[in-house]
């Protein structure tokens, strides 16, 4: 069954740098960032996964929990996690899953099909660049896949996790390029009575178009 917006997030046991896992029971009532990485030792997953690390606080101050996977055997994660903690002068704090079996990666369908050298010594494909954000009900929120070649934008991921939550907490949208802090939209269920007691002083571009002053 493909993954889609909306579709639980496949559970799993696998291991990990923080021991064994069940995927559910880990992200709990949390927010959850699963990311894949093509492999241990290559120079843009050090780079992400200092990233990650050097951004804990940021997800931590969301409530989102962080895991990483990668297709690499238990024993490379381990050592390849001083040497991320070394070049990126950071502590990586959060579990990165040991798939050399690519079945969370089968799973997930973030195996590489297009880019015919990013295989093992055996031939086997390693994984492109996904990102699932997943919420405290398992839902998935967001896809996101990039080519192993390019590392990733975590400025973005924030920036939609921001988004995710404040739209389910309050009726409204975000239009593009949308920072916290920004003008949001009215949601279109809205009526403008109701707009008013939710958002005092909205603004209407267009009959389609209201907006609000961020209620961050």
């Amino acid at each position: 069954m493909s993954l889609r917006l909306g579709s639980i997030a496949p559970n799993f046991k696998a291991q990990t740098t923080k021991g064994d896992i069940d995927f559910h029971e880990y992200i709990g009532g949390s927010w959850a960032i699963l990311f894949s990485h093509p492999a241990d030792f290559t120079p843009v997953c050090t780079t992400e996964l200092g990233e990650v690390a050097r951004r804990s606080k940021d997800f931590a101050d969301r409530g989102v929990k962080v895991i990483g996977l990668s297709a690499n055997e238990l024993s490379d994660h381990e050592k390849w996690v001083d040497d991320i903690n070394e070049v990126n002068n950071v502590n990586v704090d959060f579990p990165i899953i040991a798939d050399h079996e690519r079945k969370v990666s089968a799973l997930y369908d973030m195996l590489d099909h297009q880019d015919i050298t990013n295989v093992d010594t055996k031939g086997i494909p390693f994984t492109v660049r996904s990102v699932f954000i997943i919420d405290p009900k398992k839902i998935i929120r967001l896809m996101i896949t990039y080519p192993a070649s390019t590392g990733r934008n975590f400025d973005e991921v924030i920036r939609v996790i921001d988004s995710l939550q404040l739209g389910d907490k309050h009726r409204i949208t975000t239009p593009a390029n949308w920072k916290k802090g920004d003008e949001v939209i009215v949601h279109p269920g809205v009526s403008n009575e109701e707009a008013e007691k939710l958002f005092p002083g909205f603004r209407t571009v267009k009959p389609y178009l209201r907006l609000a002053k961020s209620p961050f």
